[in-house]
């Protein structure tokens, strides 16, 4: 009788023993050991089996065999097989994943990932100007080419046009999709990510070029460097390391990196409501990170605002006037505008306007007592921010309205509200959020602040609504990364040791069981 004992991969890195019998007088044991299982178990099983006489270890590409070529009796296989499903059992619960051979690749790489954001910090992909359409084309390509040579299964998606002012039609930039495995064992996780930014000149009071990503200190000072392309380049780096040590991915990963995000994200809504049961029909998990830090400790963010942008308008006499000659005389649009925008807040920041302040959800004790444990200096904000004091206490058109009929001005008003964005929220005590803590305590050996994002970021809102997929945003920018603003940049430290982050959360959520994915 001839006897196997395989090791086969199971979903999650687990084996599972499989025994196949077939005729012969002779019994030969063969164990197979991933390479990746851990080097501890290896070695266990192949001490044990050189204990055997005529048995004989290999290793040859991503798998080692340990081979025993006893010619044994069925007796003898009796006592030999309890003891090799014993290993097996060993190799199923031990944790193989290698953070430190991860880890020393980035490190040993670092220069590489600085030199990658360079070069897409030099692609002034500002989505406001038009006349930098082009670079914003050329960003894109450039992306999509970056994942291309990864092997990734990359594809550019036209997501139409865009209508300007003047009525002229624009070309907007591809959304770049791609997908890195598609194992149905495992789960899948979407990285969304965009790579156009905010404009910046020299002139506006930056010290640096904003388009030549400068190195002070260990800050890299560039527009878009924070905010977005160093995380979105983290988390393909996080990708490639797997790849370039003959690790498997421990997920299946996809990528949704859009190029219009800074201007309202045009087309993209209706690209995800269209792929919704293609693209994303596999997807479990999306993982968001175009947001930072609160304070100098990494953060979990678990929601975002919303927004309303309105545009009011008034309306007074059919052409320009001399306010010389008829000023006194005809009532100034300018004055009445004046005077309704100073009835929208009070000078100590609470919104006058009647029934906001009763739509916000209020405060829960939960929330605040995970506040309290938040390293938030606020003489540092007011001191970056350049201010003394803050605002602490914080239905528009009928509103508006009501103040502009009091006035009794000949003028007329015409309130419309050109953006609404909904606001995020997540639970924390979801099992994504569980493993980004687990993430963040092996990187930086310390728990995450869960924090809210001061910010607006619609798409999360889409993404939930549209495809009831689970989502997490999990930053790597600093508290201090200036975004939007003059001198925006993202430390070496948190742009290396959030690629190091990003490849331990992969491996956190592929332990996340099946029957608890919502």
């Amino acid at each position: 009788m001839t006897s196997e004992v395989s090791s086969e991969p199971r979903s999650h890195g687990a084996t599972e023993p499989l025994l196949s019998e077939a005729s012969g007088s002779l019994a030969s044991v063969r164990l197979l050991v991933r390479r990746r299982s851990s080097p501890a178990v290896v070695t266990a099983a192949a001490v044990w089996m050189k204990r055997k006489e005529n048995s004989d270890v290999s290793c040859l590409g991503a798998v080692c065999t340990v081979e025993m070529f006893d010619c044994v009796t069925p007796v003898q296989q009796e006592m030999y097989l309890p003891v090799l499903f014993s290993i097996l059992l060993v190799i199923s619960s031990v944790h193989t994943f290698q953070y430190t051979e991860l880890a020393q690749y980035v490190d040993s790489h670092q220069e590489d990932y600085v030199e990658a954001l360079r070069d897409w910090v030099a692609i002034e992909s500002d989505s406001s100007n038009i006349l930098r359409r082009p670079d914003l084309h050329r960003m894109m390509e450039t992306a999509a080419q970056k994942l291309r040579l990864m092997g990734g299964a990359v594809d550019l998606v036209d997501i139409g046009e865009q209508e300007l002012p003047d009525g002229q039609m624009l070309a907007l930039p591809k959304v770049v999709t791609a997908q890195f495995g598609n194992d149905s064992s495992k789960h899948t996780v979407c990285v969304y990510g965009h790579v156009d930014v905010q404009p910046a000149k020299r002139e506006d009071g930056w010290a640096t070029d904003p388009y030549n990503l400068t190195d002070v200190r260990g800050n890299l000072y560039g527009r878009g460097a924070s905010d977005n392309k160093a995380p979105v380049l983290a988390w393909i780096h996080a990708v490639e390391a797997y790849q370039a040590l003959n690790m498997e991915l421990p997920v299946n990963v996809k990528f949704v990196i859009e190029g219009m995000e800074e201007t309202g994200s045009n087309g993209l809504d209706a690209m995800i409501v269209a792929q919704r049961d293609t693209f994303f029909s596999d997807v479990d998990y999306i993982v968001i990170s175009d947001c930072g830090w609160l304070s100098r400790r990494p953060a979990l963010t678990y929601g975002t605002r919303g927004n309303c942008y309105f545009f009011a308008e008034v309306e007074g006499p059919k052409q320009d006037l001399h306010s010389g000659v008829y000023g006194g005389a005809v009532i100034e649009p300018m004055t009445d505008l004046i005077g309704i925008l100073d009835t929208l807040i009070s000078p100590s920041g609470k919104i006058l306007i009647p029934g906001i302040r009763e739509a916000v959800a209020p405060l829960t004790d939960e929330e605040w007592k995970m506040y309290q444990d938040i390293q938030f200096d606020v003489d540092n904000y007011k001191s970056r921010v350049g201010v003394n004091e803050l605002m602490y206490n914080n239905k528009v058109t009928d509103y508006l309205h009501s103040v502009f009929a009091k006035r009794k001005s000949p003028n007329r008003l015409k309130v419309t509200m050109v953006i609404g964005a909904k606001p995020w929220l997540a639970d924390t005590r979801h099992p994504l959020y569980e493993a980004g803590k687990a993430a963040v305590k092996r990187v930086f050996d310390m728990d995450p602040d869960l924090i809210r994002e001061g910010g607006t970021i619609p798409i999360a809102r889409t993404f939930q609504d549209v495809t009831g997929k689970s989502i997490i945003m999990m930053p790597i920018g600093g508290f201090d990364d200036g975004l939007h603003s003059q001198n925006e940049k993202m430390s070496r430290y948190n742009y290396i040791e959030g690629t190091k982050l990003f490849i331990t959360y992969l491996n956190e959520v592929s332990q996340i069981k099946k029957q608890t994915s919502v």
